[in-house]
């Protein structure tokens, strides 16, 4: 099941992001290809024989999964800055692009690596379940790691919530209602990582499901504001008339 999530997962945003090419080389939303395509590459890093093969060629010491995190990084600062700027939250865009967001950034992508560099790498493992079995301290170190990766991500999507929240609820076309709703529960996804050191280990799947779930929430949302902007280009667009040569 797991892993028919996660290949899904990635033909969706493989697909997605493939539909993007010709708009973004006419230079028309471009920031919309980099979060498709980010998401993309995120996601076939997640997936065990992608990461293994991505890893071994990085030395084999689990710098992917440093790079998978970065990646996350830049998709969701992408996304909070696509979606303020989308719904005109003002506010939330200051808090992302701002002092504050940078400063977050800063301090989260510190720890992280602080942390990764504590660890014994050694031996490609996807989501760094090898590393985590070494030993107790490795087990805790991980932990450390998943939480400082989460961190970020959950900060971006608990600032976009309010302005989603308020979309989805407002009079806007269905269409951006709908996507602003499914944003609006992938941040509610991304936000109840934070809880997932609580998660008892029998429960470890239902941790694959809330991430995906986020990142198709994300994917789908963004994909029907999409839609939604190439459906009312088309209604806008002036008709020739019989007088027009």
């Amino acid at each position: 099941m797991i892993e028919t999530l996660q290949w899904s997962t990635l033909a969706i945003c493989g697909l997605i992001a493939a539909a993007r090419v010709p708009s973004a080389l006419r230079g028309e939303n471009r920031s919309l290809f980099y979060i498709f395509a980010l998401m993309t590459a995120a996601i076939l890093l997640s997936i065990e024989a992608p990461y293994v093969a991505v890893d071994t060629a990085l030395g084999g010491v689990n710098l992917a999964n440093l790079l998978l995190r970065f990646i996350i990084f830049a998709a969701i600062y992408f996304v909070g800055i696509r979606v303020t700027r989308g719904f005109g939250a003002e506010h939330g865009y200051r808090l992302i692009t701002g002092r504050i967001g940078q400063a977050v950034l800063l301090v989260v992508s510190l720890l992280m690596l602080g942390v990764f560099f504590l660890m014994d790498t050694a031996g490609s493992s996807a989501g760094l379940g090898a590393v985590a079995g070494k030993d107790h301290r490795h087990g805790v170190l991980v932990e450390y790691y998943g939480a400082a990766g989460r961190a970020y991500p959950s900060y971006v999507s608990l600032v976009l919530l309010p302005a989603m929240v308020r979309a989805a609820q407002s009079r806007l076309p269905v269409l951006v209602r709908l996507a602003a709703g499914l944003l609006a529960v992938g941040g509610v996804a991304i936000a109840l990582t934070l809880l997932f050191p609580l998660v008892p280990e029998e429960w470890s799947a239902g941790k694959f499901i809330v991430n995906y779930t986020a990142v198709l929430c994300f994917v789908l949302g963004l994909a029907l504001i999409w839609v939604a902007r190439v459906r009312s280009n088309k209604s806008y667009k002036p008709k020739r008339t019989s007088t027009e040569t």
